[in-house]
């Protein structure tokens, strides 16, 4: 091992440490382990045989990784962080095989924060402190709370939809991101009751071949998740609220569809999600190509790599 720093009250029995990477005092790293260059592994840190470290880690002080657990490059794991790879532990038993927990790259975890076994946390996701992961956070989503929930995504400016409905023009709007926009839809106030309405290949900018409505969501659930290669979508909240998170590769923008005159149009390639939805929640969708499972990009690191490249 070349240029690799220990201190003299630390512990390295791995042969496979990269250049440039420090590891403090008390630490202890076991034979099997596999750590990446210019990394810091500070004091007290166990790093147990079976893991991988990418590049440029940080691991601050306190932290255990058992076996099972893969940290990609650019990561930040906070102080006293716990993991754990045995959903059902029991003294002198062992597993077969350990369960996989993985932080993929550029994810930031927070001081204090527990993840049960078994788990992704995606790209650029960061983890509040404290917080408790029972179950995968998706990439750039912000998570805190026991057991974690959504509250926002990272980078992502948040537009104000609620007065921009009241001051825009009808008609549709650019968005920051690419292909993007946001429709005021006409309405009629009437002393017998509201009237919101829309044109096909006019208000709404395609033609119609299916439309699906979503409700019922818990607060918690996060919905979309994935983009389309052809198909383009039009979002109404047409009852409660619902927040549309949309991104191109290099914007990324949140808006709140809180009222049924405001329409979001997502043309194909564009990401979306949509979360914090209100118990009343009612989300309307309008879709210009009949569903095909092929048309979808589930795996957000695939697509980024093809709209990025």
């Amino acid at each position: 091992m070349k240029d690799v720093f220990v201190h003299p009250e630390g512990l390295c029995e791995a042969t496979e440490v990269g250049d440039g990477t420090r590891i403090w005092a008390f630490a202890h790293v076991l034979p099997g382990a596999r750590i990446g260059r210019s990394c810091n592994i500070c004091d007290h840190v166990f790093i147990e045989g079976g893991v991988i470290i990418g590049d440029r880690v940080t691991v601050k002080c306190g932290v255990q990784l058992w076996t099972g657990v893969t940290i990609e490059d650019d990561v930040f794991i906070g102080p006293n962080a716990t993991f754990t790879n045995d959903s059902f532990p029991r003294s002198r038993q062992w597993p077969d095989e350990y369960e996989k927990t993985r932080v993929c790259a550029g994810a930031s975890i927070g001081a204090n924060a527990t993840l049960l076994p078994g788990i992704t946390v995606g790209t650029r996701a960061m983890v509040g402190a404290g917080s408790v992961i029972t179950s995968s956070v998706p990439p750039n989503a912000i998570v805190v709370g026991n057991p974690a929930r959504i509250i926002g995504y990272v980078d992502t400016r948040r537009a104000s939809i609620s007065k921009a409905s009241t001051e825009q023009p009808l008609g549709a709007s650019p968005t920051r991101v690419c292909g993007v926009s946001l429709h005021r839809l006409p309405l009629v106030n009437d002393l017998r009751g509201d009237l919101s309405f829309g044109e096909f290949q006019r208000t709404v900018p395609f033609g119609i071949k299916r439309y699906f409505m979503v409700y019922n969501v818990s607060t918690a659930e996060v919905r979309g998740e994935h983009a389309h290669r052809t198909c383009h979508q039009f979002l109404i909240a047409a009852h409660g609220r619902v927040s549309v998170v949309v991104e191109d590769g290099t914007e990324r923008e949140e808006f709140l569809l809180d009222r049924p005159d405001l329409g979001l149009h997502l043309p194909p390639m564009v990401w979306g999600i949509q979360y914090n939805y209100s118990t009343d929640a009612v989300l309307l969708v309008f879709a210009s190509e009949y569903y095909d499972p092929a048309d979808y990009i589930r795996d957000y690191d695939a697509w980024f790599a093809e709209v990025s490249g």
